[in-house]
C-alpha cells in the first residue's frame, strides 16, 4: 500500500530487465570478441574495467558524460549506466565459459557447410548458455541491488528502489523497510547461487 515503494519498485524492474537484455547480448559478444579476436591484454583489461573501478568513480565518470552531452537524466541513464556496468561482469563470466569450449566443433560445422554465423548459433551458443544465464542472474541482481551508480545518474521523479529505500532510512527504519530489505537480500542470494551453479552445471558436462 505504500505508492512510493511501489513506483520505486516498478524503476527499479524496469531499469534491472532493461540492464540484463542489453548487458547479457553486448557482454556475450563482448566475451566472443575479445576471447577470439583481441590478444592485448590492455584491451582486454579496459573492457572489464568497469567491474573493478570503484561504483562512485563510475558513476562520478558518467554523470560527467552525461552533462556534457547535454543528456537529460532519468531511468534512460541510469539503465545505460548499468548495463555498462553489468556488461563487464557478463563478459567475465561468458569469458571464462568460452574457455572451455573446444573450437574444433565451429570449424568441424562450417567444414560441414554451415556459415560462420549458423554454426556460432548452433554450436558455440548452445554451449556458452549456461554462461549466458549465469551471467544474466548476475546482472539482475546487480542492478536490482545497485545504489551509487543509480544515485548519481538518476532523475528527481525517478527514484529506483534502493533511492526509496535510502531516502526512508535516514528517518528511521520502519518494519515495511526491514520487510522489504529482507527480501531484496533474499533475491540477491537466491540469484547469485543459481548463478554458481549453473556455472558449475556446465563446467561438468565440458568434463563429460
Amino acid at each position: 500500500r505504500n505508492g512510493e515503494i511501489r513506483t520505486g519498485l516498478r524503476n527499479t524492474l524496469i531499469v534491472a530487465v532493461g540492464a540484463t537484455v542489453l548487458a547479457t547480448v553486448l557482454g556475450t559478444l563482448l566475451a566472443v570478441g575479445i576471447q577470439r579476436y583481441v590478444r592485448r591484454p590492455l584491451v582486454q583489461a579496459v573492457f572489464v574495467a568497469p567491474a573493478v573501478l570503484p561504483d562512485v568513480v563510475l558513476a562520478v565518470g558518467l554523470l560527467s558524460l552525461y552533462t556534457l552531452i547535454s543528456m537529460t537524466l532519468g531511468l534512460q541513464t541510469v539503465l545505460l549506466s548499468h548495463t555498462l556496468f553489468c556488461m563487464a561482469f557478463v563478459t567475465a563470466v561468458v569469458r571464462t565459459r568460452l574457455q572451455h569450449v573446444d573450437p574444433s566443433l565451429e570449424e568441424a560445422a562450417r567444414d560441414l557447410g554451415d556459415t560462420n554465423v549458423g554454426a556460432f548459433v548452433r554450436v558455440t551458443l548452445p554451449s556458452l548458455m549456461p554462461g549466458i544465464v549465469a551471467g544474466a542472474l548476475l546482472s539482475f541482481t546487480l542492478s536490482l541491488d545497485e545504489f551509487v551508480i543509480a544515485f548519481f545518474t538518476n532523475g528527481p521523479t525517478t527514484p529506483t528502489l534502493p533511492q526509496v529505500i535510502y531516502s526512508n532510512v535516514r528517518f528511521g527504519v520502519k518494519p515495511d523497510i526491514n520487510a522489504l530489505a529482507t527480501l531484496l537480500l533474499l533475491i540477491s542470494t537466491v540469484a547469485v547461487l543459481s548463478a554458481q551453479r549453473l556455472t558449475r552445471i556446465g563446467e561438468r558436462g565440458d568434463r563429460a
